[in-house]
């Protein structure tokens, strides 16, 4: 299946499937039924938007051994489950926003995210692909004084606006237990690692949350960081307004996205 995009034309804002240099919109419903429409819309005419709205923005920590290594944490014996806010999502070439209130210690974290395609309760992990429509990158920002200092919980480190940048679109046709994920920081490799060193599949990921929780259409599970987060690092390292972040997933694309100060 293709690449699918999220894009505005003029008012309307529509799911497009990715053509060479064209958007080709889709009739009818994502999630439901849909065909590809008989028009194509060029690139330079449409804005690229965050690939889906999430009704349910789902997290899972702790997924590579490295990271949990260097932020000295046990390896999980289950799937370490968190939640962001909607108010947490960006697109492509959106602002990541450092909050007023916690500016010092605000952090990067490439992720895969899966994108859910159907109602999905109870499955098997023979069955969990069925459920994934696809999947694109993202950023897990995080203020890590909150997090881990002020608060004690993640709750609100983890769900101040726009700390969740996704894009820039969603790959359909891809294994996502097997892809090279990337991130630079100004131009510098701070991430790199594979998929298949994460601790939990994609598919087991899908099929344990859907034990305790029914994962809906268009739900998004960002599926944890490699290491080289800047908590990490010695020394410590944080973003800073200027910074430009570029999260690159083998078989996706590229998610760009700047860093700016809350005004």
């Amino acid at each position: 299946m293709p690449r699918i995009a999220r894009i505005q034309h003029g008012p309307r804002t529509m799911y497009a499937l990715l053509e060479d240099n064209s958007y080709r919109p889709i009739d009818g419903d994502l999630f439901v039924t849909w065909k590809p429409s008989s028009k194509t819309i060029s690139m330079d005419k449409a804005n690229l938007l965050a690939p889906v709205l999430p009704p349910q923005i789902i997290c899972i920590g702790a997924n590579y051994r490295k990271h949990c290594n260097e932020c000295n944490m046990p390896i999980p014996e289950r799937p370490v489950i968190f939640f962001k806010l909607i108010n947490t999502l960006a697109g492509p070439d959106d602002t990541v926003m450092i909050p007023k209130t916690a500016p010092n210690e605000v952090d990067w974290e490439a992720e895969l995210v899966i994108v859910i395609g159907k109602r999905c309760k109870h499955v098997s992990e023979q069955q969990a692909g069925d459920y994934i429509l696809g999947y694109t990158c993202g950023n897990d920002i995080s203020a890590r004084d909150c997090q881990l200092k002020i608060d004690k919980q993640w709750a609100r480190g983890k769900s101040f606006d726009t700390f969740a940048p996704i894009g820039p679109w969603i790959a359909t046709d891809i294994d996502g237990d097997n892809l090279d994920i990337k991130l630079t920081l100004n131009g510098r490799t701070m991430q790199h690692s594979n998929t298949s060193d994460m601790i939990f599949s994609c598919r087991n990921i899908v099929s344990y949350l859907s034990q305790s929780m029914t994962l809906l259409p268009g739900s998004i599970i960002m599926t944890g960081t490699p290491s080289g987060v800047g908590m990490g690092r010695t020394p410590q390292q944080y973003l800073r307004p200027g910074d430009q972040l570029c999260v690159e997933i083998e078989g996706i694309g590229t998610l760009n996205n700047t860093v700016a100060m809350e005004s």
